[in-house]
């Protein structure tokens, strides 16, 4: 070949490698202007300046490139917006990407500002996945990116949580309106205290609750369910807590937004119909919004007839008044006059639940469920207990409650069973109506049993005693007897003949009985019976004893 025609084609070769190796990264050679993009290498997304709405402001966000309507999943100087197109993104002499408004290149409008050690090698890079990563050129070492600081929507692979040993945390904030992606008043985040769950906040308060990890899935989301298109990754250890969900199809585009007016919306791209498809989303219903019953209750949607509201088992309305307007946000409070403190006291099971926030209980991992209810039973402080993983690794976890009982409610198929500690009046009601379990039903009927047996012996006891005490008596009386001149009775405790006879009806001789008697004088008779004459005996007892105790002895 042609020496000039080769060099010429290793040129051409070469600028359309450098070409398409740049489409998707920032250099310090190499910055986008407003009207510029920066796509990804499949060109799923594109990273460039935008006004949203009816806004003229603009803004250096990433979005789907191959979707006609424009969705923004990541917004760079949200609450520092630039009048004009005059923003220019570009990496600085320190290393960092950086955002300069026209040509102010002393103060950035937004920069990454991270430390980096080797400067001047560092490149800014976006991904398929939508992220935009920091990195020092030719390693595989990241520095900075974005989806380590999300804005309103979670894409396949960004972490929501917390990273225990840097403080860095991962949670979405909704935009202030359509018109202005700065941060609003709804923020999606996970709640580390007690046992973590992920919540939706409006403000500093909770606006809706998912629940605590089950093992499986969220305990207030019902409608997920495994290996639908998500592989999902939940890890709480001493270094992280968080949530990651991964698609187990590439081509599957989703994301989860929270959006300006407080709701969380799940979305999934139909291409054939070129639209989002929203197939979840929360909150939706009343018992969805945190603590919509007041504390103590649980809450249940599914009866359209009767009031939503109802109080826990040994709880009743605090304002009966507004409960029967239909007011539920008082909650309840304990019965009164319910004693629970090793009392014969037990646990009645609430299925199929949402649990109680659980950033208020005591966690002890190394607990099943049997254990928990005997750790539960024995401090008198604790009012209710769950497990922590009921949905795996065979209901490992214990979670005990000690307060009041925050955001109940009930689900129709699945959720967890919560155990609310009962008096044994309340207890007996609940196994009549038929509310306990197996587990509390045997326990009513062992711990009934042992009662009804424990009485019967005490009975059996005082029954012995008292024949006992009879026999000293008896014993007394007869020796008393047998003292006198008058009788002569065999203290043996034999007959003649050896054989044991009943040593509690003493014997008198003839000669004994005559003298008592008066030899039978017509005096002494009382009458006649069946089986002869009957005769009055006196007896004079031992005068030795000082004893003016006179016995009036009838025989025949």
């Amino acid at each position: 070949m042609n020496p000039v025609k080769w060099l010429l084609y290793t040129l051409l070769l070469f600028n359309l490698f450098q070409f398409s190796t740049s489409i998707d990264t920032i250099t310090s050679n190499r910055s986008i202007r407003d009207g510029e993009l920066i796509l990804s290498g499949g060109k799923v997304f594109a990273l460039g300046f935008f006004s949203p709405g009816n806004s003229a402001k603009r803004y250096l966000g990433i979005w789907y490139n191959q979707i006609l309507e424009k969705t923004i999943v990541w917004v760079a100087n949200r609450n520092h917006p630039i009048s004009g197109t005059s923003g220019i993104l570009s990496i600085n002499g320190q290393g960092n990407l950086v955002l300069y408004k026209g040509n102010q290149s002393t103060l950035p409008v937004w920069s990454t500002n991270v430390s980096v050690t080797s400067l001047n090698d560092t490149v800014a890079q976006l991904l398929d996945s939508g992220n935009l990563v920091l990195t020092q050129n030719g390693s595989e070492k990241m520095l900075w990116q974005s989806f380590d600081y999300p804005t309103d929507t979670m894409l396949p692979f960004m972490k929501l949580g917390l990273d225990r040993k840097t403080g860095l945390n991962w949670f979405l904030s909704s935009w202030k309106s359509p018109d202005d992606p700065g941060i609003g008043n709804y923020s999606y985040r996970i709640d580390p205290t007690g046992f973590p769950q992920l919540s939706l906040y409006k403000g500093l308060d909770k606006w809706w609750r998912t629940g605590s990890w089950t093992g499986q899935r969220w305990s207030g989301v019902p409608e997920m369910t495994r290996n639908y298109i998500f592989n999902v990754s939940f890890v709480n250890n001493k270094d992280v807590i968080s949530i990651m969900y991964g698609v187990t199809d590439p081509s599957i585009l989703t994301r989860m937004e929270v959006n300006e007016s407080g709701m969380q919306q799940r979305f999934t791209w139909n291409g054939r119909e070129n639209r989002w498809i929203g197939f979840w989303s929360a909150p939706k219903e009343q018992c969805d919004y945190y603590n919509h019953c007041g504390t103590n209750s649980n809450c249940n949607p599914y009866h359209s007839d009767v009031f939503e509201c109802t109080c826990l088992p040994g709880y009743e309305p605090k304002y009966p008044q507004e409960w029967y307007l239909r007011d539920g946000s008082g909650g309840c409070k304990r019965k009164l006059g319910m004693s629970m403190c090793q009392n014969r006291e037990g646990f009645v099971k609430v299925p199929r639940l949402k649990v109680p926030d659980t950033s208020v209980t005591h966690v002890d991992m190394s607990l099943d469920l049997n254990e928990c209810e005997i750790k539960c039973l024995s401090n008198c402080s604790c009012i209710a207990y769950t497990s922590a993983y009921p949905e795996s690794k065979s209901g490992i976890g214990c979670l005990t409650y000690h307060g009041d009982l925050i955001d109940t409610r009930t689900y129709t198929n699945v959720g967890q069973d919560l155990y609310v500690r009962v008096n044994a009046a309340e207890l007996a009601l609940y196994a009549k109506n038929g509310s306990l379990g197996k587990k509390e039903i045997v326990a009513i009927v062992v711990g009934s049993s042992v009662a009804i047996l424990l009485l019967v012996a005490l009975v059996y006891w005082f029954y012995r005693r008292k024949i006992k005490v009879k026999s000293r008596s008896g014993d007394f009386m007869y020796n008393t007897f047998t003292s006198s001149t008058f009788l002569d009775v065999s203290l043996s405790g034999k007959d003649q003949d050896g054989n044991r006879r009943n040593t509690d009806l003493p014997l008198f001789d003839f000669s004994t009985i005559a003298a008592a008697t008066n030899n039978f004088s017509i005096e002494n008779k009382l009458g006649e019976g069946g089986f002869g004459s009957v005769y009055k005996v006196v007896i004079s007892l031992l005068k030795s004893l000082n004893l003016n105790l006179f016995s009036e002895l009838s025989t025949n």
